[in-house]
């Protein structure tokens, strides 16, 4: 998910988050002692590491029987234990990711949402390694006649504003309807708002776990975008972002990541989630 700032394109559903909403993540106990440091890590908030995600992005982050689950929720739970913290989730508008507002403003310590690495946004916040390879997919209603990306041209194709999904529409030529949400854009598709949509592949994985989904539509086109997530800090949180890198490359190290890799993704390919010294942009 990421984009080129100051395009937004026309926005067809509202999203039920609020900037201020807290939400409780699956690592919720322990007071943390009341600091406002955390192994000699800095806190926004004294007692917790607190997290900006914009909801519902599933398998990253969605809503489960009242908690904040996810694949990203789970890696920032591994952070979390070693600073001997829990995390709280807060949910954010997805805009603010690009520009590190909630971090600059010490809303949050650091910002998960499923987020692609790119030297436009690398001049705002600084990106952990990364810890997901990503590529985009093509969705379409089951008989609409679509066999590829190629045949999109001229179709009404649908994308969620603000991500990478929908920049690369654009810049292959087409013009996507934009939806504020990862629910709305499905909901464009079944309602038949658009005739596609471009969006994260593990995206749309969860999405056809659904039978009634599964049935009604297929994927026609997986787009290798050279796309990589990473969390991301305030630019010079050096501590932090130490931490959030050991994190990753610990649980890389000793069978944690392929076990969470597995339950909220999907079978794991060891060479697809190799983690580097340092973040690269997405091509």
């Amino acid at each position: 998910m990421n984009t080129v700032p100051g395009r937004r394109a026309r926005v067809l559903a509202a999203t039920t988050a609020t900037a201020g909403l807290l939400l409780v993540a699956g690592c919720s106990s322990g007071d943390g002692g009341g600091s406002k440091t955390a192994g000699g890590v800095p806190l926004a908030k004294a007692g917790q590491l607190t997290t900006c995600t914009h909801l519902p992005y599933p398998p990253f982050q969605s809503e489960i029987d009242g908690k904040v689950q996810g694949f990203d929720v789970s890696l920032v739970d591994l952070v979390a234990k070693k600073l001997g913290v829990p995390q709280q989730i807060r949910d954010t508008p997805f805009e603010n990711f690009k520009t590190g507002a909630f971090l600059n403003s010490g809303d949050c310590d650091l910002a998960a949402a499923g987020m692609t690495i790119t030297d436009e946004r690398k001049k705002n916040v600084d990106f952990s390694v990364p810890y997901f390879d990503a590529t985009q997919a093509v969705l379409v209603g089951r008989g609409s006649g679509i066999t590829s990306f190629a045949g999109l041209k001229g179709k009404k194709v649908g994308a969620q504003a603000q991500t990478t999904g929908e920049d690369y529409a654009r810049e292959k030529g087409l013009d996507p309807v934009s939806f504020e949400s990862s629910d709305a854009v499905l909901n464009g598709l079944r309602t038949g708002q658009v005739k596609a949509v471009v969006i994260d592949y593990p995206v749309v994985q969860g999405w056809l776990k659904n039978k009634a989904d599964a049935a009604a539509f297929k994927v026609v086109d997986n787009l290798d975008t050279g796309e990589q997530y990473g969390f991301t800090v305030r630019k010079g949180n050096t501590k932090l972002l130490a931490a959030i890198d050991k994190a990753i490359t610990d649980a890389k190290a000793d069978g944690t990541y392929k076990k969470l890799y597995e339950r909220w993704i999907g079978p794991y390919d060891d060479g697809a989630a190799t983690v580097s010294s340092s973040p690269s942009a997405a091509s």
